[in-house]
């Protein structure tokens, strides 16, 4: 159902407001016992994020121009902020240095050189997207 109404939507055949939508679909996923899958589109955890490099400086020039449309629709059919949700920039090993000083620069921490290297390193050496808690680890040593 919820495909349907964002693609109505998208479509112009719709003009609803969809920003609660992922609230609403949490809600039934919960009450049913059915869990939506990571990568479900427009709903699922993995929507709205990338930790690609080049999708991630296209995003963050986007936000540095303040032009939230653009950054709202690059490389994403789905405007997130259609679904009352942002982009989300994540550090992993296919991730560059905007997607590091994006994430420090976020959470108020100065993007130091030396910092967003020894990120960088210890992103390139994972095979898997670092969790925040992580980072703040490289942050605070």
């Amino acid at each position: 159902m919820e495909l349907l109404l964002v693609n109505l939507n998208l479509l112009g055949l719709s003009d609803r407001d969809l920003r609660k939508l992922p609230e609403y679909c949490e809600l039934v996923s919960r009450t049913c016992g059915a869990p939506i899958p990571f990568n479900y589109p427009v709903v699922g955890a993995d929507s709205f994020r990338t930790a690609t490099g080049v999708h991630a400086a296209a995003v963050v020039k986007a936000m540095q121009r303040e032009d939230q449309w653009l950054a709202d629709r690059v490389y994403c059919g789905v405007p997130a902020s259609m679904v009352g949700r942002r982009q989300g920039i994540e550090i992993g090993p296919m991730s560059g240095e905007h997607n590091v000083r994006y994430w420090l620069t976020a959470r108020g921490i100065e993007a130091l050189p030396e910092r967003v290297t020894r990120i960088m390193e210890v992103a390139k050496r994972s095979n898997q997207l670092l969790r925040d808690e992580e980072i703040m680890g490289i942050v605070q040593e």
